[in-house]
């Protein structure tokens, strides 16, 4: 039962932390956040076919194909966060998703997603990092094309 309650916080809270954002800044990048979940719930979606993880624990009754609680609540919040911040800074965008998916790989998965049972991993932690890094760039040039189609046509 704690388990339950741990990943219900991990799926709230972090959007608490969007009343330090702009109301535009989070228009702005919601179709970039919306997009990262799509792609990460297809990434779960592949890992539940070829048993690259076993989840545990879950909230809703799906919850066994794709971690609703990671997906839509630290990594959605976590897109918005990190574009706010670094978004047309690429160096810095690309540092910083290094810096949080080798933390989430490496350290993340072992102790705390392990560790507390919410999943068995069965894929080595690097293919995992390297899909994550592949990920960022695919969406930091979703997000460049966002701004370019929603530019004002000047008259």
């Amino acid at each position: 039962m704690l388990i339950k309650i741990i990943l219900w916080g991990i799926l709230i809270l972090p959007w608490i932390s969007l009343v330090w954002i702009e109301k535009e800044a989070i228009k702005r990048y919601m179709p970039v956040t919306i997009f990262t979940s799509l792609l990460v719930t297809i990434w779960f979606e592949f890992g539940y076919a070829y048993r690259w993880w076993t989840i545990l624990e879950r909230i809703v009754l799906w919850g066994f194909i794709t971690d609703v609680s990671f997906v839509y609540g630290p990594f959605a919040v976590g897109t918005i966060w990190i574009f706010y911040l670094t978004y047309q800074k690429f160096w810095i965008y690309v540092l910083t998703n290094i810096g949080i998916d080798a933390f989430f790989s490496f350290l993340g998965l072992t102790w705390f997603v392990e560790g507390m049972g919410i999943a068995t991993i069965n894929i080595d932690r690097w293919i995992i990092f390297i899909i994550y890094i592949s990920f960022s760039f695919v969406i930091y040039g979703y997000q460049a094309w966002q701004e370019k189609i929603f530019i004002p046509i000047a008259k």
